[in-house]
């Protein structure tokens, strides 16, 4: 087990296992043969070809492109492909910025190989020395998700009808307890992780927002959203040891770990990885 293993682990996804999902010419998802050839007896609106996927052209505005992607993800429940929907929406977009040309239920997001955004938070403390500790989430054992295992601080996917901010702020509340504004604006953007992952339920193009929050050396993360069982501060050199050695963190984690520690000195280019771990992070997608 190495670094450079957890980043080949996030970019195992061949788009040419599937079939391009389209609309209005743009890719916006990969979606496997055999739920492309299901598609137009769940709705007449998803036409079907050998090489691709598309919707109807009279399927033109948000509201009827998301009613054809909501009897979809509806089909995924019923087959069992998953085992129900999420009931959070994400959007899907030409591109990060652009207008969202409709909506998906957060459980179908990986079934149609939809560019899914989320953030995540470090949170770390510097002690009088200078020296860096970081706090440490494990994940509850309930979790469907990489249950037990370690986390971020703060993380979470980005649904439609929030800016990044205000997620962040909810994220923050929800994860770690933390309401106070002028905390949570200390959290600083320093860059993005992007990864191609396939999976059984299909391709992950994920992109994730990385912020760095300096906290006080008195501040102690509280839950309130049963998803994180128990945190612990620990200085930066477990940290490390730990990704580098162990499958023991949530398998996206481990990359957001490896950027935070080249962006704080502590893998450096003596690393004989070092130049694959900093292109490894950002996948072209």
């Amino acid at each position: 087990m190495g670094f450079l293993d957890h980043i080949r682990a996030c970019n195992t996804g061949d788009p040419a296992a599937y079939r391009p999902f389209a609309v209005d010419g743009v890719r916006v998802g990969w979606i496997a043969p055999s739920l492309a050839d299901a598609l137009p007896d769940v709705d007449p609106g998803f036409i079907v070809t050998p090489d691709r996927v598309t919707l109807a052209p009279e399927l033109r505005d948000f509201e009827s492109r998301s009613s054809a992607l909501d009897r979809a993800a509806r089909h995924l429940v019923d087959t069992g492909v998953v085992r129900g929907l999420r009931g959070e929406h994400y959007p899907v977009m030409a591109r990060w910025g652009a207008e969202p040309m409709m909506r998906i239920d957060r459980a179908a997001v990986t079934p149609f190989g939809v560019a899914a955004y989320g953030l995540h938070v470090n949170g770390f403390v510097r002690d009088g020395t200078g020296g860096l500790s970081v706090w440490v989430a494990r994940r509850a054992s309930d979790r469907a998700v990489s249950p037990g295992k370690f986390d971020n601080l703060i993380g979470g996917g980005q649904p439609i009808g929030l800016t990044l901010a205000e997620n962040l702020a909810k994220e923050a509340q929800e994860e770690a307890g933390i309401d106070d504004p002028a905390i949570i604006a200390r959290a600083v953007p320093v860059g993005a992780i992007t990864y191609l992952m396939g999976t059984g339920l299909g391709l992950k193009p994920d992109t994730l927002f990385i912020y760095d929050l300096e906290l006080d050396p008195g501040f102690t993360p509280v839950n309130t959203d049963g998803e994180v069982e128990a945190f612990e501060l620990w200085p930066v050199e477990r940290v490390m040891d730990s990704v580098r050695d162990t499958d023991a963190w949530k398998f996206n984690v481990n990359l957001v770990v490896i950027d935070f520690l080249i962006r704080h000195g502590h893998l450096t280019p003596d690393h004989p990885d070092y130049l694959d771990l900093v292109s490894g992070l950002r996948r072209p997608l």
